[in-house]
């Protein structure tokens, strides 16, 4: 570093707070944080896209190789808390044994670290030897370094998507709300003509013909305020519906890993921040315009009565951005710490709902509150911080434009005494200037307020801006549909991220049209995730999957979930009937067909017997259903769509011998390929071939008779709890 470099003629950096947005990836925004400090702003959405991280998270290992990747040198250590102060900062510390932090500063009592799931925090010592593994990494660019700039890589236009409508209702708005402006431009005269003609020369008809044309006036003023505030309303609405259902439309066609790496309370309030921007567009978009067109006419009607007094006013409101702009950046890393921890706030409540009847066998209801008693005072606190900030923000405002008021009155009333300004004209200025504080005052706000919505467009961009499945639409047309029902799987392997372990791993195997095979093997071999990668539920890291001899790459993976039908393990019931479950809220439902499916699935003669029957009302949090029920509806539901192909993931684990054996035979009879997740012998028995997987790999494919011959010779009982039993 040059001895120009090393002289401080520049404020002390500091390091960009970037707070994660899936469950693991504080690894992620630790680097992206330390790589804006250094001038590389890139935003976690594309380190996301370039660095795919698992919901286990990254060691300090892969931290390493996505610092190099961004020509970032490391170096890790090993120390103890008195050594910290010897760090080059900022730098990354290993947290609690599971979570990564930045050190931006040391203190001679604590220090100051950025967490990216909690925010900026203060700490002492004994707080930062407590969770402080002794674990460092010190990161500071290499040569060939890449500086950014910050910018928004979003526009407004990507995070709304297509409304219509909307134009014909801005432009009688902007019409209506000029026409009042006018309006307040008028009155101040009625003000000025009162005190100095009428009073002067105590003349009343001037007084009456001026009170009835300006209470006419005001009438108008009235009736075009009702009317702005109709069709700002309407607007509102109307993009508030569209913009909503465009947002929700691309979150269910959003991926399942989308949905598993973040919190539901999370989604959920990145979901309410189009509510917050549509507000701010409809109200302050238009408002700043009308202010910043009113308040250059305010400031020249003033410089009409008076220079002097007109440069007081415009120096006053250059001192209010000058404090706007000072407070703006603490307030919005206080009002995102507060979204954050409502967020986590919000996802505990709801978690804790869900699972009731679990905290009450285990007796952790003192627990459970008392997790959620910290998260809401975390919430609480970083809510009095963002209030304390506006309170002194206030209390400047207060005093800059009381000052301002008192000098203008001093200065004003001495112009009075010189003759230089009459009464009138004292009050009619006094009038303008309060318009234009007020107009340049909201504009400055307004300003901020637009500014302010990069914190909940970036939230909001994280649902938009993700790519989402490919859609039938995005086939390739010259890919022709598939007739055929052989599903191959060529060479395939999965695993959930860059440097993460192969859940699968060149896995090929066929499964012709009509055949029924099982698929066996310990707990964690990657049964269901073959399952998931055949859907296209998750994309094959390596490999092909191939439906009637054509790659599904080309058709789309709606392409096979059109003709299949699917009972997973998570799979769940939604708030309805049995009826309208079974059917999957079809509302052209079959009801004949429906009986059909509940018999196949062995589940009529429980519901006839139940006091409503198929209107039972079933899902969500309540359900009647026994969990062996449960199943059972769900494979009514799977068979309702008429399937091709059959995806069971032990669909049957939770029935009793005898209905397993109705069931599988009702499965049998249909002649549709089926393929199974399966531990027990019965359901085992059931399928004509069996596939072993071992390590992620098959690791046997034989008839199903052979399988059982050899179980019994060796006596094997089943692939029981995950395993073979001896």
């Amino acid at each position: 570093m040059s001895i120009l470099e090393r002289l401080a003629f520049h404020a002390e950096r500091t390091a960009p707070l970037v707070l994660q947005t899936e469950s693991a990836e504080c690894g992620l925004a630790c680097v992206a944080m330390i790589a804006g400090f250094h001038g590389n702003h890139t935003s976690l959405r594309a380190l996301r896209a370039r660095f795919s991280v698992s919901q286990k998270g990254v060691n300090l290992m892969q931290l390493i190789k996505i610092a190099a990747q961004l020509n970032l040198s490391t170096r890790a250590l090993k120390l103890d808390v008195e050594q910290i102060a010897q760090l080059r900062l900022p730098c990354i510390l290993h947290w609690d044994l599971q979570h990564f932090v930045v050190l931006t500063e040391v203190r001679s009592n604590g220090v100051t670290i950025h967490d990216p799931a909690h925010g900026t925090r203060r700490l002492s010592l004994a707080e930062l030897s407590a969770a402080f593994t002794g674990v460092a990494l010190e990161l500071w660019p290499a040569s060939g370094f890449e500086r950014r700039a910050a910018r928004v890589d979003f526009t407004v236009r990507e995070l709304v998507g297509r409304i219509t409508g909307i134009g014909k209702s801005l432009g009688q708005i902007i019409v209506l709300a000029f026409a009042l402006e006018v309006f307040a431009l008028v009155s101040p005269f009625f003000l000025q003509w009162v005190i100095d003609d009428v009073i002067v020369s105590a003349d009343r008809d001037l007084l009456t013909t001026l009170a009835i044309g300006f209470g006419l006036l005001f009438l108008l003023q009235q009736a075009i305020s009702a009317m702005r505030a109709w069709v700002v309303m309407y607007m509102g609405t109307t993009l508030n519906v569209q913009w909503r259902a465009n947002v929700f439309t691309h979150l269910l066609r959003l991926p399942a890993a989308y949905f598993e790496k973040r919190h539901l309370g999370d989604i959920v309030s990145r979901f309410g921040s189009v509510d917050t921007i549509q507000q701010t567009l409809t109200s302050s978009f238009l408002t700043a315009i009308l202010d910043g067109v009113m308040s250059l006419v305010t400031l020249v009607m003033m410089f009409l009565f008076s220079r002097v007094l007109g440069w007081i006013a415009l120096a006053t409101m250059l001192l209010y951005a000058v404090a706007r702009w000072a407070w703006y950046q603490p307030l919005k890393a206080a009002n995102e710490e507060q979204i954050i921890h409502a967020t986590k706030q919000q996802s505990h409540f709801l978690e804790t709902v869900r699972g009731i009847k679990t905290i009450k066998l285990f007796m952790r209801q003192d627990e459970r509150r008392a997790a959620w008693l910290t998260l809401f005072i975390d919430q609480i606190n970083a809510s009095l911080r963002s209030q304390k900030l506006q309170l002194i923000y206030q209390q400047v405002n207060g005093l800059l434009f009381g000052l301002e008021n008192l000098i203008v009155i001093w200065m004003g009333a001495s112009m009075v005494i010189d003759g230089q300004f009459t009464v009138g004209v004292l009050m009619a200025f006094n009038s303008y200037r309060r318009q234009f504080d007020g107009r340049v005052a909201s504009l400055i706000d307004k300003y901020f307020e637009l500014r302010m919505l990069q914190l909940h467009g970036e939230r909001l961009a994280d649902i938009v801006l993700t790519e989402p499945e490919p859609h039938a639409s995005l086939a390739d047309p010259a890919a022709a549909r598939p007739m055929g029902t052989c599903i191959e799987a060529v060479d395939v392997s999965y695993r959930y991220a860059q440097g993460e372990p192969w859940v699968l791993e060149g896995v090929t195997l066929k499964i012709e049209e009509g055949e029924s095979v099982a698929i066996i093997g310990p707990s964690g071999t990657g049964k269901s995730t073959l399952i998931n990668v055949l859907l296209g539920v998750l994309p094959p890291t390596a490999g092909r999957i191939e439906l009637g001899g054509v790659d599904t790459a080309k058709l789309g993976p709606l392409a096979l979930r059109d003709m299949a039908g699917t009972v997973m393990q998570d799979d769940v019931l939604f708030a309805g009937s049995i009826a309208e479950n079974i059917s999957f809220f079809d509302s052209q439902a079959d009801e004949a067909w429906i009986v059909e499916c509940a018999r196949r699935a062995a589940i009529h003669d429980e519901i006839v017997a139940m006091p409503m029957g198929y209107q039972s009302l079933v899902g969500d949090m309540g359900t009647i259903l026994s969990g062996g029920q449960k199943q059972r509806v769900l494979l009514a539901r799977a068979l309702y769509r008429r399937p091709r192909i059959l995806f069971l993931d032990e669909a049957t684990s939770h029935l009793d011998i005898e209905r397993e054996r109705q069931v599988n035979a009702a499965i049998r009879d249909l002649k549709i390929t089926r393929i199974l997740i399966a531990h027990r012998p019965e359901t085992i028995a059931s399928a004509d071939r069996v596939i072993a997987l071992a390590a992620g790999k098959v690791a046997m494919d034989v008839r199903a008779p052979l399988v059982q011959a050899s179980m019994a010779a060796s006596g094997q009982v089943a692939y029981g709890n995950g395993q073979a039993c001896a």
